[in-house]
């Protein structure tokens, strides 16, 4: 009875299977397998038959199972096999067969679906996501190299963003292509020459073969960073600005280098905003310390102040209450102090001063105070900015220090100390000479007429003489008058004019000291070749009759002095080159007949005054002498000797 029961249920199951070939239509009604789309294959309809034992994602099950399963039950012989003939995938019009006999207990085997589709419900519940090269992962795990790990998990979450990263990178299955692994080392070691000549081989002698499109595509970026760089190297912004634009995937957090070279390239091809914007997208989204940090580092040398407080604003706060960019602040109040030493406009945040002023007293820097010196002085704070040139002087003497206290000295009425001062460094550069020339007029200029040593005179004489310095020469000039030396006087003058025919207030100061020695011809002649250039001299009044020992300045007749510039130097900062700065603008010195060689440009002028010192004795120098035999004062003495004969370059020996 038993047996009959199993033989009957053989025969049941082998019927359905044929009927169901033979009705599809029914069948996948029957098993809710009915689709709106085009008709799968029948061998894979009948392949999602299965029993409830077989697992439904098992794609080997077929009818043979079935029957390996029914014929274990049953211990009575197999009756004929029925045969299924299998369709082909694509669906034809169906023909009736006849009934095949059921009397068979095993039937033959259907030949098992090449792929085994999930149900349509799932189909549409979840699309298949796409595969994910994760080789690169492993490949840069194994070699420790985290940077590009980092790097590679990054361009894969941007490129599929419901990737999940690996927990162990390690754990990706490897390449079991060598050549393919070795291609990965080509990458990793920056080979890309190699990388490509290994691909182009490969493909040659395996046609069907095609490099994964991961490698493709960061060979090509990799590439591409190689060019940016080199061009960045070689200073070719423009270039890097192309590259830059053409591989936006350069353009992220994991490449912040090549963004601060792009906002390099932008700044010095004229566009700093679009280079303070590269700054700002790193502050912004980037969240790496260091590169934060490196990042404020590297704009605060190509950005001016105003843009570096907007970037300054996007500092983030320590857990700690400080700011991240405290550790930096230092240098860049430095940085700002020096902006506002190039620009007098500029106001630099007090705190920035405050902080500059505070190292002075903790790490005692002479090139910190010099920036305090330098920042007051160019904002005519004299009195400050003598402060700190003493105090950088103090912790180490050097031009720059002694330039900068020698301006704010000319400036307060002190060019005496100002001369000594620049002495020594007169000759360290052209702004040191230059400073030391602009104290020298002032001295000379000072009324009442300076009490100087004659040590003093002599060394400022032999300068003005060697660097044929007009200002000096004719105050020179000026200062023999108030001696009652109207000869020497004369001889400075016509030195003056010598070395600059242009200069009208040493016309000026000839004509009149010529018209005082009675030299009527002399006069006449200055006269005619200042027509019309001069309009006091062409008017000079007749002045012989005046006392020898009263000198009265020309500016009590009413008539106007040119300026003669005792010219201020291009003073510097000592952490920026000469060549970078822009020139500032000078005081303008007024060197005149009895009046002040001053720094500022408004002066009142000076009136007339009696000199009380009477005028040197006549000294023989006629004859020729060896100037080092004499006395300092002697050979002073014969030094102006010679320049009441017309022998300058005589007086410079004695």
């Amino acid at each position: 009875m038993k047996s009959s029961l199993v033989a009957i249920s053989a025969a049941v199951v082998v019927g359905t299977l044929v009927t169901g070939l033979r009705d599809r239509a029914a069948l996948q009604e029957r098993f809710g397998l009915a689709s709106g789309a085009k008709p799968a294959p029948e061998l894979m309809m009948v392949g999602r038959i299965k029993p409830t034992e077989v697992p439904a994602a098992d794609p080997d099950f077929n009818v043979q199972t079935v029957a390996d399963r029914i014929e274990a039950i049953t211990s009575s012989p197999p009756s004929e096999p029925v045969t299924v003939e299998p369709k082909t995938a694509a669906p034809q019009p169906e023909a009736q067969q006849p009934a095949a006999p059921q009397t068979a207990a095993q039937p033959t085997p259907v030949t098992p679906p090449i792929v085994s589709e999930p149900p349509a419900q799932q189909q549409a519940a979840a699309q298949p996501q796409p595969a994910v090269d994760e080789s690169a992962l492993r490949y840069f795990a194994s070699r420790g190299d985290k940077v590009r790990l980092q790097a590679e998990i990054s361009r894969l979450q941007a490129l599929y963003p419901n990737w999940v990263p690996p927990a162990d990178p390690l754990a990706v299955p490897q390449n079991g292509d060598k050549q393919l692994e070795a291609m990965w080392k080509l990458y990793s070691d920056s080979r890309y020459a190699e990388l490509r000549k290994a691909i182009a081989d490969r493909q040659a002698t395996d046609a069907g073969w095609q490099p994964p499109a991961d490698l493709l595509d960061r060979l090509d970026v990799a590439e591409a960073r190689a060019r940016l760089v080199n061009a960045s190297d070689l200073k070719q912004y423009a270039t890097v600005v192309d590259i830059g634009a053409a591989t936006p995937s350069l353009l992220t957090c994991s490449e912040v280098d090549v963004l601060w070279r792009v906002a390099e390239a932008f700044i010095h091809t004229k566009r700093a905003q679009r280079g303070q914007d590269a700054y700002t997208y790193i502050l912004k989204n980037c969240t790496n310390p260091a590169e934060r940090q490196a990042t404020v580092e590297k704009a605060s040398t190509l950005l001016g102040y105003q843009p570096m407080q907007a970037l300054l604003a996007l500092e983030k706060p320590a857990a700690d209450g400080s700011k991240e960019f405290d550790a930096i602040r230092d240098n860049l109040a430095r940085r700002f102090m020096a902006e506002g030493n190039e620009d007098p406009n500029l106001a630099v945040a007090p705190d920035y001063v405050a902080r500059i002023e505070k190292l002075v007293g903790t790490e005692g820097l002479a090139s910190d105070a010099l920036l305090l010196g330098w920042y007051q002085l160019r904002r005519n704070n004299d009195a400050d900015a003598e402060k700190w040139f003493r105090a950088a002087r103090a912790k180490e003497d050097s031009a720059i220090a002694s330039q900068g206290l020698a301006l704010a000295l000319i400036a307060r009425k002190a060019p005496v100390e100002a001369e000594d001062v620049m002495f020594r460094w007169r000759a360290d550069s052209e702004d040191a000479t230059a400073t030391y020339l602009a104290a020298t007029a002032n001295v000379m200029a000072l009324q009442p007429p300076a009490d100087l040593s004659e040590d003093v005179l002599h060394r400022i004489a032999v300068e003005v003489i060697a660097r044929k310095y007009v200002p000096t020469a004719q105050q020179f000039g000026w200062y023999a008058r108030s001696l009652n030396q109207f000869q020497t006087a004369a001889r400075w003058f016509e030195t003056a004019l010598a070395w600059k025919p242009d200069d009208e207030p040493s016309a000026y100061g000839l004509v009149v000291t010529r018209e005082q020695l009675g030299d009527r011809k002399g006069v006449r002649d200055i006269q005619q070749a200042w027509v019309g250039r001069s309009a006091r001299i062409a008017n000079l009044e007749d002045t012989s009759s005046q006392a020898m020992n009263a000198v009265t300045s020309p500016l009590e007749k009413g008539e106007a002095t040119p300026q003669q510039p005792a010219s201020r130097p291009s003073t510097l900062p000592p952490q920026r080159p000469v060549a970078d700065e822009p020139h500032p603008v000078e005081r303008r010195t007024e060197v005149r007949p009895g009046s002040e060689a001053a720094v500022r440009p408004s002066k009142p002028a000076m009136q007339t005054v009696t000199i009380e010192r009477g005028p040197r004795q006549t000294r023989g120098c006629s004859t020729t002498l060896d100037a080092g035999q004499l006395s300092p004062a002697d050979a002073l003495s014969r030094g102006w000797c010679l320049m009441d004969i017309n022998r300058p370059m005589e007086a410079i020996a004695a």
